[in-house]
């Protein structure tokens, strides 16, 4: 099977690649269909992932849930750690913490930057999530605990 960082570049060349990208990303893990997500950069260190504000990710006040900001948090976390960890390495989330900080009332994007983090370790890796509205104030902060284990070759 095709590594998420090569399916990403292989798709990002065609009409409506990215597109096509996020729709098997969130095919692999079902859930992630709810926030319908679209993907938009994918590479080690960094990946941007964006939601439309609409109906079905609204809480009753008609700003965008907190478990849909969680859903998109996880999604740009998890690819992120994916792709930035050396080749045969496995993860799995294991806690993440949350801040809302303002009311999201717009389409949002998550950004998860890693560049700052050393992926060659093992153990417990904390993974920031931004989530911005269309203004870019930050509405959601997320850091994601991803413990690493490196499989011996």
């Amino acid at each position: 099977m095709m590594n998420a960082l090569a399916m990403f570049n292989r798709f990002k060349k065609l009409p409506g690649g990215t597109w096509l990208f996020s729709r098997a990303v969130s095919a692999a893990a079902p859930y992630f269909n709810s926030i319908r997500p679209h993907i938009t950069e994918v590479r080690p260190g960094l990946v941007v992932v964006h939601m439309r504000k609409r109906r079905a990710v609204e809480n009753h006040l008609k700003t965008v849930h907190a478990i849909a900001m969680c859903n998109m948090a996880e999604m740009a976390g998890g690819l992120l750690t994916d792709v930035s960890v050396p080749a045969g390495a496995r993860w799995i989330p294991s806690g993440m913490t949350v801040r809302y900080i303002a009311k999201a009332k717009t389409d949002l994007v998550a950004t998860s930057d890693g560049s700052g983090i050393d992926w060659s370790r093992e153990g417990n890796i904390v993974v920031p999530v931004s989530v911005r509205d269309t203004a870019g104030t930050e509405v959601f902060h997320a850091d994601i605990t991803m413990n690493v284990k490196h499989t011996k070759n």
